[in-house]
């Protein structure tokens, strides 16, 4: 029997302090395994220790929301007896040490938290930070990343349909990966993962158990260092085509009424998804782990508790129904074990060799894991901008634009994704929000991933209200009702106090701005300790957004869609620079603070867009964001291969301010402009094939284009 001593107490990512918790739980010294176990429970992936305390304050309720936070996924009702499965979630540890296999597995993953629950996975979205495109690592990550999303979803057949890239030299030593997915169910079918019944079976269902991914819920909880390679034997390997089967065998035993519970074995494995079924449902479980079907011989208990192997989910089942279920496993060639079963005990019993090797009380492990309210400090406000001179050339200075980091096309990230397979994608990427038809039926779902990270940094109140807006925004420019949200909150170290306050001050804006918009966030992630010696990342409260329409033919989109069309600025002209685009990439700095967010003007905006697309007065709609109204217009002129004229003339600051709560719309000529209380006016008409301003100056589709979509094939074939 291994000793257990301070310093393997440190390697399994647990304080003094939290080692004698456990002992106290416990009461008496723990094995290596049941070490094992709560190390893993109380990692900050699993237990968000640092995090629940500020996650509560969020809005999680509205009429519509079948399921908030606490399972494997939100669930919103979406009418007709239907309702909408999705969630985000992060898998940036291991995709900075092995990008192919990091972010494959982690789009397997969130697909299995959202087919958990019942639901057909029906889309996928990402969002990705890299480093400094020039970093000597950007490529290659890059390359695995996008490689890796594109090898699992197109291999599983659920359509890529949306996401967002940015860079920034802050994620050099740490990326973010961020995948969600979409799925639809039977309103009256949602499955749930509280276990229940004294004596019901615990089965075990797809891939084997591996040796792979052992500790990466704790290495996910802890900060990179110099020898972060060493680390790759942390990283899971992913099998999409037996996901694949997987999620068309448990769709066909779910059209039975066998299974009492059902949970993913994602971060912690075995581990994980037996401790939270049984806490959940207040009872304790009994496993033989000599039952697990493993891949490789001599398999500790340790190891098979611990191994993050992937395509894996634990079943409760009906008494007497194991003969059913198992066939149908075995039709989709995938294992099947009954491995232990249900008892009245409140612990965590492992068998292995006849013998007790784990004997655990639950409560500690889950409900009762360390809840720490970490000392933080509120982010200092940015000074104003103060006066900033005017540009020489506004079109010249469009063009650096449309080839930054931030808004060149990403046009070579997903055509190398299926975006259509299932036949339903309405909206592929590259406008606002992605839609797909629901199938069968009328309606469509909208979706988007959103967050302007350099926003939360000089002020995380504000950049917080900013990403939820956005959302709300890309959501109401193609003519969605925006329903819920659900979040993957990323961050630096908790223990600096800088860093937690700028979590609870992004929790306080998202908070603020959910309950304004009646937007309620649903799921989510927390992922902290991104930071590689010390250096964190910008603070990166990922959203994601889903909305509804009622008749999916309505939406509308980005594109201009025919000359004469006039073009109309929903929101005015205030001209904010600060934090924005163009102050940071054309005149080298990054000061200010970030545009303010009028949260009623928000909403009031959202409102009178999608009332607009649904009575068919606009051709046309896109929001405002970076790069403010020059950028905007450029995109929906590359859109639609027609360009613009303007006849509002344009100081820099009207041309790349980057205030909130605006949109374009086109109206055919003479068509009187939608009703509303807020600013509207007509800038300009659709035509010809350059950018025109006021002033007579042009610049060509062709010239922008070629900019626009060039920047990134550009870096990648780079040496």
């Amino acid at each position: 029997m291994t000793d257990i001593t301070p310093q393997i107490v440190a390697e399994h990512g647990l304080s003094p302090d939290e080692y004698e918790r456990i002992v106290a739980a416990m009461g008496r010294t723990p094995n290596l395994l049941e070490l094992g176990i709560f190390s893993v429970m109380w990692s900050e992936h699993c237990s968000y220790k640092s995090t629940r305390l500020h996650l509560a304050k969020l809005p999680t309720k509205a009429p519509w929301v079948i399921q908030g936070p606490g399972e494997n996924a939100g669930v919103i009702d979406i009418g007709d007896g239907l309702a909408a499965i999705f969630k985000m979630e992060s898998h940036n540890h291991p995709s900075f040490i092995e990008p192919y296999q990091g972010a494959a597995t982690g789009v397997g993953g969130i697909m299995r938290d959202v087919f958990t629950m019942g639901a057909r996975p029906v889309a996928n979205l990402n969002a990705l930070r890299f480093g400094a495109p020039d970093h000597p690592k950007t490529r290659h990550l890059l390359r695995g990343v996008v490689a890796g999303i594109g090898g699992y979803g197109n291999c599983v057949g659920v359509p890529t349909v949306g996401g967002e890239v940015n860079f920034h030299p802050s994620y050099n030593g740490n990326i973010l990966v961020n995948a969600m997915t979409v799925g639809i169910a039977r309103a009256d079918r949602i499955f749930y993962s509280a276990a229940a019944g004294i004596g019901n079976p615990v089965v075990y269902v797809g891939s084997k158990t591996g040796r792979d991914g052992i500790h990466g819920a704790t290495m996910a909880s802890a900060e990179f260092d110099a020898d972060s390679e060493e680390k790759r034997p942390t990283v899971q390997v992913g099998d999409p085509f037996m996901e694949k089967l997987l999620i068309e065998a448990c769709l066909e035993l779910m059209e039975t009424d066998a299974i009492v519970a059902i949970q993913d074995m994602g971060a912690a494995g075995l581990t994980s998804s037996s401790v939270e079924m049984a806490s959940k449902g207040g009872v304790g479980i009994h496993l033989k782990l000599d039952d697990v079907p493993q891949r490789e011989s001599g398999m500790t208990p340790y190891e098979m508790m611990l191994s993050e192997s992937q395509e894996r989910m634990l079943m409760i089942l009906k008494p007497g129904r194991e003969a059913e279920a198992e066939a149908i496993f075995r039709k989709w060639a995938l294992d099947f074990a009954v491995i232990g079963s249900v008892t009245n005990t409140g612990r965590l019993v492992l068998e292995h060799g006849g013998a007790i090797v784990g004997d655990l009380p639950l409560a500690p492990i889950g409900d009762e894991a360390p809840k720490y309210d970490r000392p933080w400090v509120p982010t200092p406000k940015r000074a104003p901008l103060g006066p900033v001179a005017e540009s020489g050339d506004l079109l010249a200075d469009l063009a650096t634009l449309m080839a930054s980091p931030d808004v060149a096309s990403r046009r070579w990230i997903w055509e190398q994704y299926d975006c259509e397979v299932g036949a339903d994608t309405v909206q592929r990427p590259g406008g606002d929000a992605a839609v797909v038809r629901v199938h069968g039926t009328a309606k469509g779902l909208a979706m988007t991933t959103d967050c302007t990270p350099r926003y939360v940094f000089a002020d995380p109140v504000e950049g917080g209200k900013q990403a939820i807006a956005e959302a709300w925004r890309n959501l109401c420019a193609v003519g969605a009702k925006p329903l819920a949200v659900t979040d993957c909150m990323n961050f630096a170290a908790p223990t600096r106090p800088e860093v937690m306050g700028q979590f609870v001050g992004a929790i306080e804006g998202m908070a603020a701005a959910c309950a304004a918009l009646d937007f309620p966030v649903v799921s989510g992630n927390c992922s902290l300790y991104n930071e590689t010696e010390g250096r964190g990342i910008l603070p990166t409260p990922a959203i994601g957004a889903v909305g509804l329409l009622d008749d999916w033919s309505h939406s509308a989109s980005i594109a201009l869609k025919a000359a004469g069309d006039e073009i109309w600025l929903l929101g005015g002209l205030p001209g904010h620079l600060g934090q924005s685009l163009w102050l940071r990439d054309v005149r080298g700095r990054e000061d200010g603070p970030p545009p303010p967010v009028d949260l009623a003007a928000e909403r009031a905006a959202g409102d009178d867009v999608r009332a607009a697309i649904a009575a068919g007065l606009v051709t046309a709609v896109h929001d405002l964001s970076d790069g403010g109204l020059l950028v905007a217009l450029a995109e929906m002129a590359l859109a639609g291969g027609c360009g613009a004229s303007l006849d509002t003339p344009l100081t820099t600051a009207q041309a790349f301010g980057e205030d909130q709560g605006r949109y374009l719309l086109t109206l055919p000529a003479g068509t009187p402009p939608p009703p509303t209380g807020l600013p509207l006016r007509l800038i300009g008409t659709a035509g010809g094939d350059s950018i025109v301003l006021a002033d007579g100056t042009s610049v060509p589709l062709a010239s922008l284009r070629a900019a626009h979509e060039g920047w990134l094939p550009a870096l990648m074939q780079a040496v």
